[in-house]
């Protein structure tokens, strides 16, 4: 059971995701949704909030684990800097998913496009955000060891390098298990919701400028 929750599950959702994104391109090109003219001003702050924070979010989280050591966080101004980061990136991601998806989810209009697993994504993403400010600032043990760099960033690294390390999630505290769960869950619904194309658009439109500029200059060697 440890190797099917701590090893399968995230392979699986990775899986998904991988798959739920090449679905929704050939279904929609990520544009159903969200991108629909029904997108009203508070909504577009959103997504401009949302795009903002994620990416520093994320950004904080893989710069912590390449600064953290075995069982030890970043310190001094590193730990400063990414402390900052985060309480900047959380509020700004907060603000922008609720404006995304709060008014759709109350919209009396039956023709709104709201899925079971939009309504599901708001909470998830609300506790991704929270149990993260949680496992940032708990105590963790006397001796001085950061729990995070013991359980979830060496559960993390053990999985990309494809050698997974169940243990190191199996004994961890009840908050850094769930939050690893609730990180698996938001990574297996990702491309089925409003929110897929936030990145996967500006990310399409990136490649597809690269592309058209390298069969200009493909043509034209002077350019």
């Amino acid at each position: 059971m440890v190797t099917l929750i701590w090893v399968g599950l995230p392979y699986a959702a990775a899986f998904s995701c991988l798959a739920g994104h090449l679905w929704r391109y050939r279904h929609d090109r990520f544009l159903g949704h969200l991108y629909g003219p029904r997108l009203d001003r508070t909504q577009r702050f959103g997504v401009r909030a949302f795009r903002i924070g994620i990416p520093v979010l994320f950004a904080t989280r893989v710069a912590e684990v390449l600064a953290s050591g075995p069982d030890s966080g970043p310190e001094g101004a590193t730990r400063v800097v990414l402390t900052a980061l985060l309480l900047l990136a959380v509020p700004l991601a907060l603000v922008g998913v609720g404006l995304i998806m709060i008014p759709p989810l109350i919209d009396a209009d039956p023709h709104a496009r709201v899925t079971p697993v939009d309504r599901l994504t708001l909470p998830v993403l609300i506790a991704t955000m929270v149990s993260g400010v949680l496992v940032k600032f708990d105590p963790g043990p006397d001796d001085g060891r950061y729990t995070t760099a013991e359980t979830l960033f060496t559960w993390v690294r053990s999985l990309v390098t494809l050698h997974p390390d169940p243990a190191a999630m199996a004994h961890a505290p009840a908050i850094y298990q769930a939050r690893g769960l609730i990180i698996l869950l938001l990574i297996a619904i990702w491309p089925y919701t409003r929110l897929a194309g936030i990145f996967a658009i500006p990310a399409l439109r990136l490649l597809q400028r690269a592309a058209g500029f390298r069969q200009r200059s493909w043509v034209n060697p002077a350019t």
